[in-house]
């Protein structure tokens, strides 16, 4: 009792209410619209947490820094360049450079060449400690999540590990950072979340937001102002990409579940003592990450289009998607050691 009561940890943790997990009903009826994904091959490393497509090639991350191009009609791949860190979020830039959220290294570009460059590590003299995803307006200035500031991925050793630590202990060290290619200057548009994550911008140059230890999308302008379009969600969101209009006009945008909700965590969520008990426990005894395959459809208030969903979880750790120009929609994972894909039909 005493070991569990007093020994030192890492965590914190704050006191919070977590609303009722409703689960999956309404927008979020279960379906099996995301079974039987194909795979394509990404070699001996895992973690193909985003994807892009570029030139008919596809480029994808990896927890080993590791970037691919993939042949997506071969099914074959090659080493395009190799960050040396931790490579998160992706997307391509005006010039064709893909720019990467590295959760080691900070915001980083890879020319055409496959040279790889830091953009950006630091803020106002603070470390970014874990850059997590990021997208591109259309005046260029790149807005990029850095996820915790306490908890930093590469000091902690893992990203899933460094995201565990700053959800249980849930004092919001999280934050949007904007960098400028033109003055190479980097901000903080607004912080205080609970794991930043995933980050797309509407076409009115709005901010969408994950924040994943509150179960919330947030809508946020290059100012900072903000409000919460989701609230809720069934489960922990991560990546958002761009996706496909609709024929009315609307644009959407592709949001990742990347697991369930954890019924501990939530009913644990104002009892700070148990929460730190809980890390004294080995780490098989505490909440563990249970996959539920979810990428939701959504227009740019948070309106629920449509959902493809597994419920077995088969593809594990899905992170995000994007629907590519040939067709497929290509499914990311955090864990997985290869990428997804899934023939779709046309959009309503």
């Amino acid at each position: 009792m005493a070991y569990l009561s007093f020994w030192p940890v890492a965590i914190d943790p704050a006191a919070w209410d977590a609303p009722k997990n409703k689960g999956y009903v309404g927008d979020f009826a279960p379906n099996t619209d995301l079974a039987n994904l194909e795979r394509l091959s990404i070699g001996d490393i895992h973690g193909p947490e985003d994807v892009v497509m570029h030139q008919g090639k596809l480029y994808v991350t990896s927890q080993e820094g590791k970037i691919l191009e993939i042949d997506p009609i071969a099914n074959t791949h090659r080493e395009y360049a190799d960050t040396q860190g931790s490579a998160l979020g992706l997307e391509v830039d005006g010039a064709g450079n893909l720019i990467i959220a590295d959760a080691f290294k900070g915001l980083l570009s890879v020319a055409p060449d496959g040279n790889v460059s830091v953009l950006t590590d630091e803020v106002d003299g603070s470390p970014i400690a874990y850059a997590d995803d990021l997208d591109i307006a259309k005046d260029g200035v790149i807005y990029f999540s850095d996820a915790s500031t306490k908890f930093g991925a590469q000091a902690i050793g893992t990203t899933l590990s460094a995201s565990l630590l700053e959800i249980m202990e849930h004092r919001g060290t999280g934050r949007l950072l904007a960098y400028d290619p033109a003055t190479k200057q980097t901000r903080i548009v607004k912080d205080g979340f609970v794991f930043s994550n995933g980050v797309a911008m509407t076409e009115a140059g709005d901010i969408l937001m994950n924040e994943t230890g509150t179960y919330q999308m947030h809508k946020i302008s290059p100012d900072g102002s903000s409000r919460v379009i989701m609230d809720n969600l069934p489960g922990f969101p991560d990546n958002i990409n761009r996706g496909p209009k609709l024929a009315d006009g609307r644009e959407t945008f592709l949001l990742g579940i990347i697991s369930q909700r954890s019924q501990w965590l939530d009913d644990n969520s104002n009892n700070p003592k148990a929460r730190k008990a809980a890390m004294r426990l080995p780490a098989s005894l505490r909440p563990q990450s249970v996959s539920y395959g979810l990428i939701v459809q959504i227009d740019a208030e948070g309106n629920v289009i449509k959902t493809w969903q597994d419920p077995s979880g088969d593809y594990p750790n899905a992170t995000g998607a994007i629907i590519a120009e040939d067709g497929y929609m290509y499914v990311s994972s955090l864990t997985a050691p290869d990428l997804a894909r899934l023939k779709i039909k046309e959009m309503n």
